[in-house]
């Protein structure tokens, strides 16, 4: 998920600096939300790995 976003970061980048504002804002908004995704799948895994081995 986290290279997902990577990529459409980079792609958002390239496309700003080539001119296509449109794609680079698009590009940048499905990596914000893939990024925003990874971070809650992140904290989720956190929280139920730590409940998992309390005894």
């Amino acid at each position: 998920m986290l290279r997902w976003a990577l990529i459409f970061l980079v792609l958002a980048i390239i496309a700003g600096a080539l001119g296509a504002g449109g794609v680079a804002g698009l590009s940048m908004n499905i990596a914000i939300v893939l990024f925003v995704i990874f971070l809650i799948l992140l904290a989720v895994h956190f929280f139920q790995g730590r409940r998992g081995t309390r005894i």
